[in-house]
């Protein structure tokens, strides 16, 4: 223990105890201790390579397929830097904690500065146990989430460009059962990545966001594990569109394997101007497949296939903020197929080598060369991922 001249020269002369002095030295210090004790930081650094095949540049490209981005285009890129620090619930019943994501980089998620995410934790005994959250928060629909490196893919999928990436709200969780878990709440209204959410503060612009989970029992064999779940974020507000979302992760037989399948929808029946650009209650969908095959601890083989209709004008470019190829009008039908092969050599670090197929059925040119031979598109892609 360090004391400062004044202390010692207090001691020196009688006027107080060195003992006294440390009790009054921890006095201080521990307040701040017990504050911070269960306080954790975290985070990772996503990193990649990209080639588009086909000399991209050459033919002035202005379009790429939803889940990339023109900034990658034959390019070396820093996604994110993302740093979390985060005060968990403890058991206690009435127990509160936080939780603030900081990220940086190109696939950085950002609207106040560089905060993904911002939020309360609270906790409620009733029944068993309401969880809250109150701020800034990652949305609770789709098969794919913010976190870089939980997504099974290096590009995302198209359907993840048609959900609302961030809510701005409050959100109760409830654990009904072991198979059962629901969640809802109520958030201001999202109006994309660009435009970030609405300004409009009354009652009735708000969105209300649901989602119900379902979870296998041991009790039933091979399928125990497996998570059905469903949720929708309806936007009340007179120029938004409507998010519904089913998605399925289950085992198979052959414990190696994993498969997965979703289904969005997002309606613009509410739509009258503005951001999507469309006033005739049309709406777009999209279909997901996934497979995980767990070969070794280290190596994994995960292939996503998805079909997309989006044909009433419904753009991923309204919630991505990026130039992604125009899909409205009738060129809104096409494919995209990703096999991604993941191995962990080094600890903490995920790395996957890509590859990447998106066909426009009805001949949209992903590169502005004007003519149908552009409606394939092809990327291959290294990404490394260190989390901390």
């Amino acid at each position: 223990m360090k004391f400062n001249k004044w202390t010692l020269g207090l001691a020196a002369v009688g006027a107080v105890s060195l003992t006294s002095a440390v009790r009054a030295d921890e006095a201080k210090i521990i307040p701040l201790q017990t504050a911070l004790s269960n306080t954790t930081i975290s985070g990772y650094v996503d990193t990649a390579v990209q080639y588009n095949a086909g000399n991209v540049a050459s033919v002035g490209d202005t379009f790429v397929p939803a889940g990339t981005s023109t900034a990658k285009v034959d390019s070396f890129s820093l996604n994110d830097i993302d740093v979390a620090i985060d005060h968990p619930l403890d058991s206690t019943p009435w127990a509160a904690g936080y939780h603030i994501d900081l990220n940086w980089g190109t696939d950085a998620i950002t609207y106040y500065g560089n905060v993904r995410q911002a939020y309360v934790a609270l906790s409620t005994p009733v029944g068993n146990g309401i969880q809250w959250k109150l701020g800034l928060q990652d949305d609770i629909i789709g098969y794919e989430g913010n976190t870089d490196a939980s997504n099974p893919n290096y590009t995302r999928s198209v359907g993840y460009f048609l959900e609302p990436t961030t809510l701005l709200g409050l959100v109760g969780s409830y654990q009904i059962n072991s198979m059962i878990t629901v969640q809802g709440g109520i958030a201001e209204h999202f109006t994309g990545v660009s435009g970030g959410f609405s300004s409009d503060s009354e009652v009735s612009s708000k969105s209300f966001v649901g989602s119900v989970a379902l979870t296998a029992p041991d009790s039933w064999g091979w399928v125990k594990g497996a998570t059905l779940n469903a949720g929708l974020v309806e936007n009340i507000y007179k120029g938004g569109a409507d998010n519904y979302y089913a998605g399925l992760t289950m085992p198979t037989p052959w414990s190696p394997l994993k498969v997965g399948a979703s289904f969005d929808l997002l309606s613009l029946a509410n739509q009258t101007s503005g951001t999507f650009g469309n006033s005739q209650n049309d709406s777009g969908w999209v279909v997901g497949l996934y497979g995980n095959y767990q070969a070794t601890d280290k190596l994994s083989f995960n292939l996503r296939g998805e079909y997309f209709d989006l044909t009433g004008g419904t753009t991923p470019e309204s919630f991505s903020g990026t130039s992604l190829v125009d899909y409205s009008g009738s060129n809104g039908r096409g494919e995209e197929l990703t096999a991604t092969v993941q191995y962990n050599l080094w600890a903490n670090v995920t790395s996957r080598a890509e590859f990447r197929w998106d066909h426009a059925d009805t001949g949209v040119d992903f590169y502005g060369a004007g003519d149908s031979s552009t409606a394939n598109s092809y990327i291959l892609a290294l990404n490394v991922i260190y989390t901390f």
